[in-house]
């Protein structure tokens, strides 16, 4: 699950980044609103959790340009505790939820795994597909035998991703842009070594290689 982090304040940042990471993001960050539109209407984010102080312009107006070019991902607002009327123009502008400062970062986490699974059609925190059952919380999977099988960070988000859209086609590039940040640098060959490695797990008939287009998660229910 890719998601934009806007923030201006380093150290809040650096420790969202870091918390929301370990959750089975991949994050890319903006500081200012400038940054964030741009970022918004680039990339292919699943979420956003956008604070409307930034210093080059609120927040509101990077949500209104974004819901004007019809980008639909969802936005959680980080508004000042008790400002109601940040609340209120928030939710008028597009966004799908907020979260007043100071928070904890378990509240954020929950909000933002609902509102994606909101906007996958889901009600719980398990992705399930032909007998296999991806924990989101949990970061492990079961397969149809009943075992249970602990996911590195990365098989988690690959894995999260091809499960989400049974039958649908990935191609590596799409899969890079939800597995690293505009950071990152991952070799050519990285989502063949992760695809190995998952199918000692789900068995080679789960993830299916289309060659020369990308991958499939043929596990349909």
């Amino acid at each position: 699950m890719r998601l934009l982090l806007v923030e201006d304040d380093p150290l809040i940042a650096e420790s969202l980044n870091r918390q929301l990471t370990a959750s089975g993001f991949t994050v890319d960050e903006a500081g200012t609103a400038k940054q964030a539109e741009r970022l918004g209407k680039q990339e292919d984010y699943r979420a956003v959790v956008l604070d409307l102080g930034l210093p080059d312009g609120n927040g509101l107006d990077v949500l209104k340009s974004w819901r004007a070019d019809k980008l639909t991902m969802p936005v959680l607002i980080l508004t000042a505790r008790g400002d109601w009327q940040d609340k209120v123009n928030g939710l008028k502008a597009g966004a799908d939820d907020y979260l007043a400062k100071p928070f904890q970062t378990e509240e954020l986490l929950a909000r933002l795994n609902a509102l994606i699974r909101r906007s996958e059609g889901r009600v719980e925190a398990k992705l399930t597909a032909g007998g296999f059952e991806l924990d989101e919380y949990r970061q492990c999977l079961q397969t149809p035998d009943g075992r249970e099988h602990s996911l590195t960070g990365t098989e988690f988000r690959l894995l999260r991703c091809l499960m989400s859209r049974p039958g649908q086609l990935f191609s590596k590039e799409q899969l890079l842009e939800q597995l690293y940040n505009l950071n990152d640098s991952p070799s050519d060959n990285t989502i063949e070594a992760y695809v190995r490695r998952l199918r000692k797990i789900t068995g080679a008939e789960a993830i299916t290689t289309r060659r020369g287009q990308g991958y499939i998660f043929n596990a349909l229910d």
